[in-house]
């Protein structure tokens, strides 16, 4: 494959090219299995490419955890050599969390069935607006107080880190539920028709409705939001499977 713009050769089909710094895919599509990921490169709608990262699974705990960080190192770097705007993933959640921490582009996850034709599909859709500010600063309304500590604290920032998200409005307490022993479990609800959530905290017999303000625009859009919250929820430890 040769650059788009300069016409010099690449080392591998959707590689950035260093010669004039120009970008020759703007999407990874991503699915992890636990001994391989198939990465797809994707240049608005079509492919321009695609290889595979393998590991060996390890069954010991001490050894697994490294050879989980170096499959997700490896395929960090081979996304890395795209630039990408945005990475999507599928498939198993431990590499798939690992991967994504080693990397700072726009990582969301979709369904695993047939996760590159759902990401073509997206491509002739707006983008969403990215709101670039700290999960801190998105926090308003009247009520400042939220249930479950530390653990509720965490689940709102994990919300508010959402870069898509415009806006967190904390709701009132009504403590007036069913007692449970399951500890804090937070759920983000169905869009609405303008695209924005509910975050659910649920502590003991308290439960919490916070309004989540998102740049999406309408409820399919939202929708695609609200999972993406649900599964960053899921891999906090903070929502049940």
């Amino acid at each position: 494959m040769h650059c788009r713009r300069c016409g010099n050769p690449l080392d591998k089909p959707g590689d950035y090219c260093l010669t004039c710094n120009t970008a020759n895919c703007d999407a990874v599509v991503a699915v992890f299995e636990s001994d391989r990921a198939t990465l797809t490169f994707l240049d608005e709608d079509e492919v321009v490419g695609e290889t595979a990262v393998t590991t060996i699974p390890e069954t010991d705990d001490d050894t697994k955890i490294i050879q989980l960080r170096n499959f997700a190192g490896l395929v960090a770097d081979e996304i890395r050599r795209k630039r990408p705007e945005t990475v999507y993933a599928a498939g198993e959640r431990d590499p798939l969390r690992e991967t994504r921490a080693q990397l700072h582009y726009e990582f969301y996850r979709v369904t695993d069935t047939d996760p590159v034709e759902s990401v073509i599909a997206r491509h002739g859709e707006r983008a969403l607006e990215v709101v670039d500010i700290p999960p801190a600063e998105k926090l308003g309304g009247s009520h400042t107080t939220l249930i479950g500590g530390r653990k509720g604290r965490r689940a709102i920032g994990v919300v508010a880190g959402h870069p898509h998200v415009k806006k967190v409005i904390p709701g009132p307490i009504d403590a007036s539920g069913t007692g449970s022993r399951t500890g804090l479990r937070a759920k983000v609800t169905r869009a609405d028709n303008n695209g924005n959530v509910r975050l659910l905290l649920r502590d003991g017999s308290s439960v919490q409705e916070n309004r989540i303000v998102t740049t999406a625009m309408n409820y399919e859009t939202g929708e695609r939001v609200r999972d993406d919250l649900n599964e960053a929820l899921r891999e906090e430890e903070l929502q049940d499977e």
